[in-house]
Order: structure tokens, then C-alpha cells, then sequence
């Protein structure tokens, strides 16, 4: 996998522009097989031309597409951007924005790449599997990848970014992000500033409750997406009978 986990590369307002010498660069040399793993892959329509992008430089890619509850991963995408200072709205307000929203049209973002990538060249896997029987499922994973399928290495026992953790910055913690010094923990590479984050706004935030939808909130999103969630179903050729929608 690339030294820092998210490279947005395929995406023109993230590195795109530093050209496919820099992308090479962030793999470890003399691997048979490279994989990177970036949420911005299918954000459309806010980042177009991703699949297109990535195509062009790596047409015999195979994808692995993980998905949730869509309803669920609208309130914790909501969740984090609150955290992270981005999102002042109430969930019922910004819900139904192309950021949140989009993202949890699973068929519609997947489709996107139908054109270019055969769908055996397409895994869909979903979060509480990896909950349930993390060890089954990075199996599947690896045997799709042609890789051990086998191997499990001590990072891949854990499970991270727990909604449950989440803290909200106080002011206090807000000037800091927003002063110099936060500025410049933002630019370092994520495995450094991801920790300095941690340990420097800890005491200057305070645990967030995860929001609830009200059921008739939940049932009007659901509907919402229940076409899109549909088409996605049998493209995936799975009920996801626990899904919200």
C-alpha cells in the first residue's frame, strides 16, 4: 500500500497535477502489486474525470469498492466533517447536499467506471464485514487481488475511526487549527500529522454525540435513495439485508 494512505491522486483539485512520476514515487520499489485507497474516487459529481484519470494510467487495475448503510454513511460523513471544523450545519439541513448525499449513491458512482473496468475487475465490500469476520473478509479481498490470501499483518486486526471517538474541537481548539501551527500540521504527510493532531487538540475538544434522525427524517432520505440503492443491490448481486434503505 502507498506510504500515506489517502494520495488523491486521480483528482484535479488534489495531486493529479504533480504528474504520474510523484505517484509512482509513494510506493515501496520492486512490489509485484500497489494499491492505495482514496475516498475521493467517488465523490461525483463533485470530483469528475476521476475514472477516466485512473484508466488512462492504470487500465488493468482491479477496484475494491467498500461500502455501508448508506443512510449511516451520510451521518458519519457528516460526523467527520463536523469534527474536522468543515460543517457548521445541522444534519437535516446538509444532508441532502451533493457531499454528503452523492457519496451514497453507491450504483451511481460505481457506474461510472463500468465503461472503462470490466466488472470482474470490481469487488464490492462492505464495512461490517469487516466487523463481523475481519479475517474472511480481507481473504476475499486478497484472493480477488491475486496476492496471500493468507496474510494478515499487525495492522490488519484493527479496527480504527470508530465514530464513536470523535471529538469536537472547542474554541480554543478552533484557533489553534485555524493559526500557523495548525496550518502547518496540515501540510506535513499524513502519518505525522494525523498523530500531532491527535495528541495536540485531545485536551482542547470534548467527545461528540453521534446525531439521530427522526423517523420521519430517516424514512425521507431512504426514499431517496432506495432507487439508486436498488440498481446497486443487483449490481452487486446482494440483498444487503440490514441496510436502512
Amino acid at each position: 500500500m502507498s506510504r500515506d494512505k489517502e494520495l488523491d491522486f486521480f483528482v484535479t483539485d488534489g495531486n493529479w497535477r504533480r504528474g504520474v512520476d510523484w505517484y509512482a514515487a509513494r510506493f515501496r520499489p520492486g512490489t509485484a502489486v500497489r494499491g492505495e485507497s482514496s475516498p475521493t474516487y467517488t465523490r461525483a459529481p463533485l470530483y469528475p474525470g476521476v475514472p477516466e484519470r485512473m484508466h488512462a494510467v492504470v487500465p488493468d487495475a482491479r477496484l475494491v469498492y467498500l461500502v455501508r448503510d448508506p443512510i449511516e454513511r451520510i451521518v458519519s460523513n457528516w460526523v467527520h466533517a463536523r469534527t474536522q471544523g468543515n460543517e457548521t450545519r445541522p444534519l437535516v439541513e446538509a444532508m441532502y447536499d451533493d457531499f454528503y448525499f452523492a457519496r451514497s449513491l453507491y450504483w451511481f458512482q460505481i457506474s461510472r467506471y463500468l465503461g472503462l473496468y470490466p466488472r470482474e475487475r470490481i469487488l464490492v465490500v462492505e464495512t461490517d464485514e469487516l466487523g463481523r469476520d475481519r479475517r474472511a473478509t480481507l481473504r476475499r479481498v486478497y484472493e480477488f487481488l491475486n496476492v496471500d490470501p493468507d496474510y494478515l499483518g499487525p495492522r490488519r486486526a484493527i479496527r480504527i475511526n470508530r465514530t464513536g471517538k470523535k471529538r469536537l474541537k472547542t474554541r480554543a481548539g478552533d484557533r489553534l487549527a485555524r493559526s500557523a501551527l495548525g496550518r502547518a500540521i496540515e501540510r506535513l504527510p499524513q502519518r505525522w500529522h494525523w498523530r500531532l493532531r491527535t495528541y495536540l487538540y485531545w485536551p482542547l475538544s470534548q467527545p461528540m454525540e453521534r446525531p439521530v434522525l427522526s423517523d420521519r427524517d430517516r424514512a425521507a432520505l431512504a426514499e431517496r435513495l432506495r432507487h439508486d440503492t436498488d440498481r446497486f443491490r443487483e449490481f452487486a448481486g446482494r440483498d444487503f439485508t440490514e441496510w436502512s434503505v
